[in-house]
């Protein structure tokens, strides 16, 4: 008897449908066809312990399953459980008519317990789009899958709670989640503040600037200084997730395996930040199966890169597209995944080796020379992709032990919150474009337009600092966030002097 069961696969961030097709015919063995892995042609010597001890019957006969579409790779043990139904359904222990409505996906243990599986929210989307009525699942991705309405999402523990549902003999409550109740009631949960940070209001200003235009920074200070505290905090004054955004973050986070048992949308922006030994396929996504990687796990959030020059150089090299283009694509021989990579770049560095270059007090035990070989481990390219560089000092112990409250988060928000409103407004006829960083050339000329005043300031420091054209648009675009913030419609030559002093640690200027 040739049976039908449908699971699903997770291509990037998107999922198409499988047609597990189960065929009993006289003969012995079993066969997987279709492009199958290691991880799915061992999933037989799984699903044959598991009818053995929760009582099932074990086919006699040969067993062929086909995978459709036979020319897509299928990877992972998440087809245990498709695979499973439809030799149940072969071999007669199950109705075949009730498995047309479901998708199924699941790992089994070899008792018959069901493991979670990767991707299920893309999966629960593809289903819906497709009209299939309901999802079996395991019980610890139900929550994930339900967040998606209009499908009936059944939480199952084992094998045996699985057929009985097919059967009608136990049908398990649906899950369900109240997805906007529960998104905005955890939007502003956070466990850090910017009241927390003694001092260092320049720098406050500096990340404020960052987050209301979505620009990228370098805080470049002693070791001590405060550069990591100062970044963690960042996410605190971004705008708040859009469910639309939300829901790309969580996609991403689902197909990566990093959502947490029962969990339901990512209410706040992501804040990644990898070890400085991390390869560049983990930094911007890749493998033989293509997975994303933390520049797009950072989507709609914040990528914090501590002590960048201990990066190696091709781990930050290979950022410089995906930062322009706010994607990445993975290219294969059979196919080519696009994931989402629109982050915000935060990086921190010491000025030296020794880190104390710049200090006021220690001094610093490099030569030039060494200072100089430590900075040009960043290249020229990356740095002009960063669009304000920052002097981080250390807090002097008067404001250290200062007990007046410094300004919070929801008071700096409320202002970036107001800047990014306005470039919303701004930038509603140009679809893609939501802040002041990634505006294109074209409309960088039509709506940065500078007075005599900040033009000959701008040409100065051009000259001066020896500047590139990028980092020439870089200014205009940090400027225009200035001018946001201070609620102007004209960038004036003070936002321009303030967004060159943000460029002064180029490197001409950095090591003296």
């Amino acid at each position: 008897m040739l049976v039908k069961v449908f699971a699903s696969a997770v291509l990037g961030v998107e999922a198409m449908t499988i047609t597990v097709e189960a065929d009993v015919a006289p003969g012995l063995g079993y066969a997987i066809v279709g492009l199958p892995d290691n991880a799915v042609k061992e999933s037989i010597d799984r699903i044959l312990s598991s009818f053995k001890n929760n009582g099932f019957e074990r086919p006699r006969s040969r067993v062929v399953i086909n995978m459709a579409p036979a020319d897509l790779k299928k990877a992972g043990s998440a087809y245990d459980l498709p695979i499973a139904v439809g030799m149940l359904g072969a071999t007669g222990q199950l109705p075949p008519d009730l498995l047309k409505s479901h998708v199924i996906m699941g790992e089994l243990s070899l008792d018959g317990a069901l493991q979670p599986v990767k991707g299920v929210l893309p999966m629960a989307i593809q289903a819906r789009k497709e009209r299939f009525t309901a999802m079996i699942l395991p019980e610890q991705n139900a929550r994930e899958a339900a967040l998606v309405s209009g499908l009936d999402v059944f939480a199952v523990a084992g094998l045996r709670e699985v057929v009985a549902l097919l059967k009608g003999e136990g049908k398990p409550p649906v899950s369900k989640v109240d997805t906007r109740a529960e998104f905005f009631s955890t939007q502003d949960h956070f466990d850090i503040d910017f009241s927390e940070v003694k001092g260092q209001e320049h720098i406050k200003r500096a990340l404020e600037i960052t987050a209301a235009g979505g620009h990228n920074a370098i805080l470049i200070g002693p070791p001590g200084a405060g550069k990591t505290m100062l970044a963690k905090r960042l996410p605190t004054i971004l705008p708040p997730l859009t469910l639309h955004e939300a829901l790309e973050t969580t996609k991403i986070h689902s197909v990566a395996g990093k959502l947490p048992a029962q969990a339901g949308l990512v209410a706040c922006r992501p804040f990644r930040s990898p070890h400085h030994t991390i390869s560049d396929v983990a930094l911007v996504g890749g493998g033989g199966f293509p997975q994303p990687g933390e520049i797009s796990l950072a989507h709609h959030g914040v990528l914090f890169l501590d002590e960048l020059p201990e990066f190696k150089r091709t781990v930050l090299e290979v950022m410089r597209q995906p930062m322009e283009e706010r994607r990445v694509t993975i290219s294969r021989a059979r196919l080519s995944i696009d994931f989402p990579a629109s982050f915000m770049l935060i990086a921190s560095m010491n000025p030296c080796p020794c880190g104390y270059y710049t200090h006021p007090d220690k001094e610093c035990n490099c030569s030039p020379q060494m200072v100089q070989r430590y900075l040009n481990k960043i290249s020229g390219p990356l740095l002009d992709r960063i669009d304000l560089h920052v002097e981080v000092t250390p807090v002097a112990f008067t404001e250290l032990s200062s007990q007046r409250q410094a300004e919070t988060s929801a008071a700096i928000r409320e202002r970036v919150v107001k800047a990014r409103n306005r470039q919303a407004t701004r930038f509603k006829a140009h679809p893609g474009i939501y802040c002041n960083a990634v505006m294109g050339s074209k409309l960088l000329k039509e709506i940065c337009v500078l007075d005599y005043a900040g033009s000959n300031l701008l040409k100065t420091a051009m000259e001066r600092l020896n500047l590139s054209a990028r980092a020439y648009d870089r200014i205009l675009k940090v400027a225009r966030t200035i001018a946001d913030l201070d609620v102007s419609s004209a960038i004036r030559s003070t936002h321009v002097a303030e967004a060159i002093q943000y460029r002064s640690l180029d490197r001409e200027g950095w090591a003296g």
